[in-house]
């Protein structure tokens, strides 16, 4: 049997995409409560997302997204890490407030922050273990949160991830400001 690199490479990214998504899913939560979703998105969809971080630019004057938009293009893949809002009831105060109860509704609770990025964390690092190319980007998370794909999830963060001959995801141009 002769298996070529190039032609199995999809298999290869669901493959490492499922592994990365487990690394996230395994990864320590705060006082064991798990509240994290993730998923997987690939063609039709990561072009969806790149279409409404082009809309998310054009809001908000931010030129980083159309990069970013450009960039994802790229991809093979690319995973979202969200989490739902759960207060963890530790009075920490983390968040800004001496008391779970004083927090707003629409205040993050900083423990279910901290989950996502140690759930980052523990996806990139199964990325590299992968020697799969990886991004960590909040304007992917940010416009998958419009698009609503992961309900009741906010704090989305998206991890495009590649196989190619070099890491389309540094050394990125920045967009140069329109001159009017």
């Amino acid at each position: 049997m002769i298996i070529d690199e190039r032609t199995s490479r999809q298999s290869y990214i669901l493959d490492a995409a499922r592994q990365i998504m487990t690394a996230a899913r395994t990864a320590p939560k705060g006082k064991g409560v798990d509240i994290i979703e993730i998923i997987t998105i690939t063609g039709q969809e990561i072009e969806m997302l790149s279409q409404e971080m082009k809309k998310l630019s054009e809001e908000t004057g931010l030129k980083f997204l159309i990069r970013d938009s450009e960039n994802i293009c790229s991809a093979d893949a690319l995973i979202l890490i969200g989490t739902k809002e759960h207060k963890q009831s530790l009075n920490c105060g983390y968040c800004g407030f001496s008391t779970c109860s004083e927090k707003p509704h629409d205040t993050p609770c900083a423990i279910n922050t901290i989950d996502v990025g140690i759930a980052i964390g523990s996806a990139c690092a199964k990325a590299a273990d992968l020697r799969v190319d990886s991004r960590v980007m909040f304007s992917a998370g940010w416009a998958a949160q419009r698009i609503g794909w992961m309900k009741d999830c906010h704090q989305i963060i998206g991890i495009p991830i590649s196989i190619s001959s070099k890491n389309p995801f540094f050394d990125r141009k920045p967009k140069e400001p329109e001159i009017k």
